[in-house]
């Protein structure tokens, strides 16, 4: 790697107390071995893979696709573009907005949707049920691109309400959603959300990796084309996986802002 080009972290924190789908049990991680005690540190980590920034798996949503283990590393990098589509509470991402996004996106593309979403990350329903996101029209509209793989800077790839946060699968989750929708828009949330993870099953099924909960300095590379790469462990059977996600770029196209500063607890 040359010395002008860095690697901008794309990726959320991991670990206990970070933001979770509401339905999932806390990440839980305990000390098998400390210095006090054996002269090492050794944990043990229990979580589930869809949390903090990660990878789906086609199996993760369609019986009888690929697992984790299945895929080749290909499908986690290549060249990409960080396109800003600035969206508000419940919004849909559209077609004419992925056509008219720059860079323009290119057959082949990884595409990392940035609507700015990610500065609400935390453990708050802003995040998780009033984000802005991608539908059947997205979904086509990537196919028909051919675009590599697609990420997002919210909480899942598809609109909460086409999710089971909403009225749709085990759902729905938070049953007060369906209510405040109809009060806000005078509709009912299935006529404008009636499937459940369009988007989810149409890039799976067609090939193409998401991943979710893109964050961390992606402010720094807003409007840039870039190598991308978001890597899962090697899991057998696995579902999808957190990743440590990042974006190479020249130095000097860098966005001059500051990187993102997380504490415990707070983001």
């Amino acid at each position: 790697m040359s010395d002008n080009m860095k690697l901008v972290d794309l990726s959320h924190p991991f670990g206990p107390g970070c933001p979770l789908w509401p339905y999932f049990e806390d990440v839980k991680v305990e000390r098998m071995h400390y210095h006090a005690k054996s002269g090492v540190l050794s944990q043990k980590i229990t979580t589930v893979m869809h949390c903090t920034t990660h990878a789906d798996s086609p199996g993760h949503v369609v019986e009888g696709l690929r697992f984790t283990h299945e895929l080749p590393l290909d499908l986690y990098y290549g060249t990409g573009v960080v396109v800003d589509i600035p969206k508000n509470r419940w919004e849909l991402i559209t077609a004419a907005d992925l056509e008219k996004a720059t860079p323009k996106i290119e057959k082949g593309d990884i595409v990392i949707v940035h609507t700015g979403w990610h500065r609400y990350w935390g453990d708050n329903k802003q995040y998780f049920c009033y984000s802005p996101g991608l539908g059947r029209e997205a979904g086509e509209w990537f196919v028909a691109k051919g675009v590599k793989a697609v990420g997002v800077d919210q909480q899942a790839l598809d609109h909460p309400l086409h999710t089971a946060i909403g009225p749709h699968g085990p759902g729905p989750i938070m049953p007060s959603l369906s209510e405040e929708y109809r009060q806000i828009t005078g509709r009912d949330v299935l006529e404008d959300f009636p499937e459940w993870e369009p988007c989810h099953n149409l890039l799976l099924r067609n090939g193409i990796m998401g991943w979710e909960n893109v964050g961390g300095d992606i402010a720094m590379v807003v409007g840039k084309r870039v190598t991308i790469m978001g890597l899962p462990l090697r899991w057998y059977m696995g579902d999808g996986s957190i990743v440590r996600m990042a974006a190479l770029i020249d130095e000097k196209d860098i966005n001059p802002v500051p990187p993102r500063i997380y504490k415990y607890g707070v983001v």
